[in-house]
């Protein structure tokens, strides 16, 4: 077995497709990991903003969540109904496009694209702060940290769908375990007590408060700051294609399984933080932990259970960007079938995978972490946008789809209600995050969204253009044909360039060797070796003469007298094609490039910018 096969798996066919489907166990981890580790820094983050209320901010941080959970509750229902009415796959880019016309199509496209890279950005970013929660001494180290842990999720990714769940689901169980197990034993502890369980190691001192009262502005920002836990939701209604028969039930019964493990650790944790009286950290503080190591040591302690569940948040946070990678590849794979992408993302690798958009993926999301530095903090303000404003489009985009199903109103009048109520709900959220968080860097993500829709729009001109022009359904034309003018450029005799002249002679009797020649030492031009090593044989056969064609050339210029040449004489025989015919060395290490000059390469790049449809180029390779 070869290495790549040792590290990718061996090449899989496509009849081997079905064996890939996954059912709830693995999707759960595939799909469901991204919305479950969101219970690791969605409250942190609302609760980050509460930090100037000082000790009196936790007492907020309930109410928050309740209504960040409802929202969620909201959205749950609205994707549930979305699967059973596209059981093939019902992402928001295809309900918007199907429903609401292509602009919004292309608007939910660009904004999932940027939530999956940015998703895939917090998780890792994430699960290094909770790596260096725990260990201090690593925080130098966060980027270098994030981007090896970005490579190997990739390596795992490109193994396929079936390997990634069945590698992940360890991670995930003992993620969600640990975090039950903490919640059962902090609540047990709060209960017993009255309300005000003893800290097994006190929380650090909140930070004396700078505000007095939580103004609208403050709760708008902490609301829309832990909306960032709603992230990840819609990654099953993107993925049904993904689970074995029946698709849209499985599909159902994992998105109730990973909402429902969510709403207990999201309001477990915010419960918890109000009853031990933990805030969060600032992330520059000296000692830094995360909201989840403070309460983990609270009901714990630092012993064996505490760095096995930070050691779950670490693995489980890290994996989570496996859920843009699980859905990035579909989104750009199905945007590129409607020709607004470039078609390379419908081509499947190795592994039965759309291989092109994991490497599209680790990619952007490499330049996010080194522009960001790998810090979380920096991260979540442009999160979030991109999910709302899918949900919002995908949720509309099913009301027309109820009005248009047969019964229309009177017998789709729920459906059309909850996806209708969804609609406005997360639009107006999506107007609370986007105001909210816009000075803070959500700003570039409402830049992008658009610079992204006018990419896509230029795509599809170029294919639109290109189907126009290559459609022909006519018989073959025969009209009019004529062997090309042949024109080979000659710098001296030898092997490759007899190899060029041999093939010449095949094409046409119209030939013309061109010489560039200059007054620099070592150019013998060919007068010398024209005459016996080339006309000679030819005369012999009773061949038509190639002309020889030399060019002066006082300043050494090669490409350019050659390009005039060409160019000129395209333009005396209108009618006529001219093949230039280039030999070229073909060597057996790419570092033996090196040693040789690339002016083949550069010839043939102008005559594809600069030529047109009568100009053709014929590579002669000569194999060391």
């Amino acid at each position: 077995m070869s290495f790549v096969d040792s590290l990718l798996g061996r090449p899989l066919a496509t009849s081997e497709e079905r064996a890939e489907h996954i059912g709830v166990a693995a999707g759960i981890p595939i799909f469901g990991l991204d919305a479950l580790t969101s219970a690791a820094y969605g409250p942190e983050a609302a609760m980050t903003l509460l930090i100037p209320l000082g000790l009196a901010g936790v007492h907020y941080i309930v109410p928050i969540i309740s209504a960040i959970l409802i929202l969620l509750g909201i959205v749950f229902f609205s994707y549930r109904q979305t699967i059973a009415a596209y059981p093939n796959g019902g992402g928001s880019y295809t309900v918007a496009g199907e429903n609401l016309g292509e602009g919004a199509g292309l608007l939910a496209a660009a904004a999932l694209m940027i939530d999956y890279i940015l998703t895939a950005a917090v998780g890792i970013s994430a699960g290094v702060e909770a790596l260096t929660s725990a260990v201090p001494a690593l925080q130098s180290d966060t980027l270098l940290i994030c981007l090896v842990i970005l490579a190997v999720l990739a390596i795992v990714n490109m193994r396929g769908v079936k390997d990634t769940g069945a590698a992940f689901m360890a991670p995930t169980f003992l993620f969600v375990g640990t975090l039950l197990v903490m919640i059962g034993v902090g609540v047990y502890h709060t209960i017993m007590s009255g309300g005000h369980p003893t800290p097994v190691v006190a929380p650090p001192a909140a930070l004396p408060a700078t505000v007095k009262y939580l103004g609208l502005w403050l709760l708008m920002k902490a609301f829309a700051s832990g909306c960032a836990a709603m992230t990840g939701v819609e990654a099953v209604s993107n993925g049904v294609m993904a689970f074995a028969d029946p698709r849209a039930k499985k599909a159902q019964i994992t998105l109730s399984v990973i909402v429902g493990i969510l709403v207990v650790l999201l309001f477990g944790i915010a419960y918890l933080a109000r009853a031990y009286g933990v805030t969060a950290m600032e992330s520059d503080a000296p000692h830094f932990q995360t909201v989840l190591s403070i309460l983990t040591i609270a009901v714990f302690g630092r012993g064996w259970f505490y760095y096995l569940t930070m050691a779950s948040v670490l693995a489980a946070l890290a994996l989570s960007a496996n859920t843009a990678f699980a859905d990035f590849p579909r989104l750009v794979r199905a945007i590129a079938a409607h020709d607004s992408l470039p078609h390379v993302f419908l081509l499947r690798g190795r592994r039965l995978l759309f291989s092109h958009g994991i490497y599209a993926l680790t990619g952007f999301t490499t330049v996010i972490l080194i522009l960001f530095d790998g810090q979380t903090e920096r991260l979540i303000p442009l999160y979030a946008i991109g999910a709302f404003l899918a949900f919002t489009l995908s949720q509309a985009g099913m009301v027309v789809h109820w009005q248009k199903a047969e019964g229309g109103y009177k017998k789709h009048w729920w459906h059309m209600f909850v996806n209708g109520f969804g609609a406005l709900a997360t639009g107006l959220t999506t107007i609370v995050v986007l105001i909210a968080k816009f000075a803070a860097g959500a700003w570039v993500t409402a830049l992008l969204v658009p610079v992204l829709i006018l990419l896509m729009l230029g795509v599809k001109r170029h294919y639109s253009r290109v189907k126009r022009e290559m459609k022909d359904m006519t018989p073959l034309n025969l009209v009019n044909l004529e062997s090309p003018i042949v024109v080979i450029p000659m710098a001296r005799w030898d092997r490759i360039t007899e190899k060029a002249m041999r093939f010449g002679l095949l094409l046409s009797k119209d030939i013309k060797v061109v010489h560039i020649h200059s007054d620099s030492e070592g150019d013998e031009g060919l007068d010398d070796v024209w005459e016996d090593k080339v006309l000679a044989p030819i005369k012999k056969e009773g061949l038509q003469e190639p002309e020889l064609v030399t060019i002066p050339s006082n300043f050494r210029f090669v490409i350019t007298p050659l390009m005039d040449y060409i160019l000129k004489l395209e333009d005396e025989n209108p009618g006529r094609k001219v093949a230039v015919i280039l030999p070229e060395m073909v060597v057996r290490h790419w570092w033996e490039n090196l040693l040789h000059g690339q002016r083949v390469q550069l010839l043939k790049l102008l005559l594809l910018l600069k030529g047109n449809q009568r100009i053709v180029v014929v590579n002669i390779p000569w194999y060391l």
